[in-house]
């Protein structure tokens, strides 16, 4: 047994004061208090890699690396890079773990986006495995009968909120497309841990209690994280069967198990929830697939960052971030210094004013992905920096673009939950997925042994704003917006870092952050990722408790900005490929890099 020491961490705050008092108590707290996590029967590997992180080593390798929120379900991605397999290979066993040891976080319930690099080709494909809207949904979904957007957490503890879910068949279509090992090996651990029983960890046994009061909803849900009406405690064994059940269907006939028959069924009938039950039928479910989109890539400093376009808003706003920042010499700025963070954090305001204007799933409604990422126009958003005061205010810009640009603004958040895994295979393959079923326990149905998705609450409750449509909406069959951000980074078309993180809307600042401290600053892939966080997305600068960032307070509101002291508990896994593959995990969470 292996004892490590994690950092203190709790839930984000939330910056945008509208949402706030709906929202505040659907955020599910990270551990406050510095805990000891024990993982039973680990490696010796895993072990020294647990040991590296805790001490800001990253972990080097030569051959391969997987980088993931959980210890077991890096071990499991491990076994089967080990064995020869590849990163979509190693991605589907790592997801079926996570499934179960981090279910508040990710799972088969839940949606996911790929973005690949593929070393025979060069290629890089990017899949889209969001969560689709009810075809029986229309644009009032969220509305009550007076026409008023529904209590947000009314909306997400209900069926309302449950998209169709997308993981399972992205892990069978990346499978069909990249992977080489038998599809039925790549659940073994995930069954057999959750047949036999896993340890449960401080941070899931602080989560649930801190959601004790709404997973008590439904009774499927409190069974299991209630059990005897406590819940869950940390160190305790916890079996889950039906998951085991789950796994061992689609292991057997596919994808296509979840898809229809008794579990597609049982996904539907869970939906039919009392207060605002769901609108998800066997067709929605029968119909889904996995789209692949275009890469959204950006030049900066000799360097292409890739990652995925709409319905994310990730890659775009990262890319707006960089181009933005590229009009200053970053790499002779102290990333302590306030200039810095007034610099990053105006550019990050800036981008999610475009976000909430334009973004959304451009199956549906035009997006000017290429307009917001043009060198000219992110020319004019950068000379908004110039002076040295916090801008007063900021709104959404007008890339050159052949539509009227008659848009809304919607500033709807996303909450911290997630998972983000990155992979590199022995063939030189990079896999880059954040994985998610939105707030933390998602809708807090549990069905199957899985949790079911709130996704439809990152959908605008509302249909306008100051008299014109909101492109993020609610339509039949539409994939809700999204901040998750997987992201590849290469330079002469080899690939160089893959990284992403959880945490909602601050995702993108999370990764855009741990990106310019990689190749603006030079750090190694672990300081970048343990680097203390500075976030300003929606007007509120949010500073990380307990870190050197408390000292920019301050002089950040000497500057006009508002301040929030907070914990910000990114999940960020990344890789570093060069002569050799580094790799760096998240000391905010369980996760490992694990690599030979």
């Amino acid at each position: 047994m292996f004892r490590v020491i994690s950092m203190a961490i709790m839930a984000a705050g939330f910056s945008h004061p509208s949402l706030a008092q709906q929202t505040s108590d659907l955020v599910v707290p990270e551990p406050e208090t510095d805990v000891a996590v024990d993982f039973p029967g680990l490696s010796d590997a895993a072990t020294s890699a647990l040991v590296a992180k805790q001490s800001g080593q990253s972990v080097e390798a030569e051959r391969w690396m997987i980088s993931a929120a959980h210890p077991l379900a890096v071990e499991a991605g491990a076994r089967v890079l080990r064995e020869g397999g590849t990163a979509a290979d190693a991605l589907v066993a790592t997801q079926a773990v996570l499934g179960l040891v981090e279910p508040q976080s990710s799972g088969l319930g839940g949606g996911a986006f790929l973005v690949w690099y593929d070393a025979r080709s060069g290629e890089i494909t990017t899949l889209d495995a969001r969560e689709t809207a009810p075809l029986a949904a229309d644009p009032q979904y969220f509305l009550d009968e007076d026409g008023a957007p529904l209590n947000f957490r009314t909306a997400v503890v209900s069926g309302r909120s449950v998209g169709t879910p997308g993981t399972p068949r992205l892990l069978e279509d990346a499978h069909r497309r990249w992977g080489r090992a038998n599809w039925h090996s790549l659940f073994a651990e995930a069954i057999d841990h959750a047949e036999t029983g896993f340890t449960v960890s401080p941070r899931l046994a602080e989560s649930v209690a801190a959601a004790e009061d709404t997973l008590a909803t439904f009774p499927a849900t409190a069974a299991y994280f209630l059990p005897d009406g406590a819940p869950l405690a940390a160190g305790s064994t916890l079996m889950n069967p039906d998951y085991a059940d789950t796994l061992r269907q689609i292991s057997a006939r596919g994808a296509s198990a979840f898809y229809s028959g008794e579990i597609a069924a049982d996904i539907v009938a869970a939906t039919r929830t009392e207060d605002l039950p769901g609108l998800l039928s066997m067709v929605d479910l029968a119909r889904y697939e996995v789209m692949e989109r275009p890469a959204v890539c950006y030049t900066y400093r000799e360097h292409d960052v890739c990652g995925m376009g709409p319905p994310s808003s990730g890659a775009v706003a990262i890319a707006q971030i960089l181009g933005m920042l590229e009009h200053f010499d970053l790499g002779d700025m102290d990333p302590q210094d306030v200039q810095t963070r007034r610099l990053m954090g105006d550019a990050t305001r800036l981008a999610f004013a475009d976000r909430g204007r334009y973004l959304a799933d451009s199956d549906f409604v035009p997006v000017p992905v290429q307009g917001l990422i043009d060198r000219d126009y992110l020319a004019t958003r950068a000379a908004l920096l110039r002076n040295e005061d916090a801008l007063s205010e900021v709104s959404a810009g007008e890339p050159e673009w052949d539509h009227a640009l008659l848009w809304g603004d919607d500033m709807r958040m996303e909450y911290p939950a997630t998972s983000h895994i990155s992979i590199v295979d022995a063939d030189g393959n990079v896999a880059a997925m954040t994985t998610t079923i939105e707030s933390g326990f998602g809708s807090r149905i549990f069905v199957r042994g899985f949790l079911l998705n709130n996704e439809l609450t990152d959908f605008s409750f509302r249909t306008h704003a100051d008299g014109w449509p909101i492109a993020n909406r609610v339509e039949p069959g539409k994939r809700p917006r999204s901040s998750m951000s997987p992201t590849i980074v290469t330079r002469d078309g080899a690939p160089i870092l893959a990284i992403g993180s959880p945490g909602g809307a601050t995702i993108i600042g999370f990764t855009a952050q741990a990106i310019i401290a990689h190749l603006d600053w030079g750090m190694g892939v672990q300081d970048a990722v343990t680097m203390p966080h500075l976030v300003n997305s929606f007007g509120t600068y949010q500073i990380e408790a307990g870190t050197w960032a408390e000292d920019l307070e301050a002089p950040l509101a000497e500057l006009g900005f508002q301040t929030n002291v907070t914990a910000l508990t990114s999940g960020l896994h990344a890789i570093s490929i060069g002569e050799r593959l580094e790799g760096g995990a998240d000391p905010r969470r369980e996760g490992i890099a694990l690599g030979e």
